[in-house]
């Protein structure tokens, strides 16, 4: 299965991302997750210790890497490069190890955005091309606020697009054009989650603002996630019982 997890930014993506990636592992399953967002946080919600989150090195710094595979150099313009350079034996040689999940984090391209036609990119999206088609793990990604790393080929193999939302107008607006772009690339099984409810009145606003049908769970807002972001912790740690259960729900819906 490959789950793509996307939302305006600051919804809760990456606590949702890593509670859904480290239940799938400790139920056995082997787990790849992706943290495809520039601003990386999916580390810190798998509960990664701070001196280790430090030292893992993103993709999209491996100057040695890329230049290797791409045959081009980094940050200089002009050049001709493979559009469809090796990438089969990355997840397995880079990835960094964490309670059962093989974490890979791709990191920002220095210049030009995530759409630029350098090799640093071309890597990237060869990359997540391959963990979506290639390979055989259950893989969680913890998108950019968009849909920016899925090209149409690669929207053949997400078994999932999981959009997540909180209650504000923001926020829904957010949804409908994910999902509409999502729909122009061929993605099929569109969910929605929300998130941080506070209220019965949070709960109704996105209720309305959503496509009912793809609506899988709501989540409560928990100062639990604040305490264990602060402690290092992992998004699961400590978790009550109610909130166990709805992550539960979730990641078999999800699957």
């Amino acid at each position: 299965m490959k789950i793509a997890v996307t939302g305006k930014g600051g919804v809760g993506k990456s606590t949702i991302t890593a509670a859904c990636a480290l239940l799938a592992a400790r139920r056995g399953k082997k787990v790849l997750a992706i943290d495809a967002d520039p601003d990386a946080n999916l580390a810190s919600a798998l509960g990664i210790p701070l001196k280790a989150q430090k030292a893992i090195v993103t993709i999209a710094a491996h100057k040695r890497l890329i230049e290797e595979r791409t045959g081009a150099k980094v940050q200089q313009y002009g050049q001709i490069f493979k559009l469809n350079p090796e990438v089969s034996d990355i997840a397995d040689t880079y990835a960094y190890h964490h309670q059962g999940v093989a974490l890979l984090v791709l990191g920002a391209v220095a210049a030009g955005g995530t759409g630029c036609a350098c090799p640093e990119n071309v890597l990237l999206r060869a990359l997540v091309q391959d963990a979506v088609l290639g390979r055989d793990e259950v893989l969680f990604m913890d998108m950019e606020p968009g849909i920016e790393h899925l090209g149409r080929a690669t929207a053949r193999g997400v078994s999932t697009l999981a959009i997540v939302v909180e209650p504000g107008q923001r926020s829904i607006e957010s949804y409908k054009r994910i999902a509409g772009m999502a729909s122009d690339i061929g993605l099929k099984n569109i969910v929605v989650i929300g998130n941080k409810v506070k209220s019965p009145e949070d709960e109704q606003m996105i209720i309305c603002g959503v496509e009912k049908e793809a609506l899988i769970g709501l989540i409560p807002y928990s100062e639990r996630f604040l305490a264990n972001d602060r402690d290092g912790r992992s998004a699961i740690d400590d978790l009550d019982e109610d909130l166990s259960n709805i992550f539960s729900s979730l990641l078999q819906k999800m699957l």
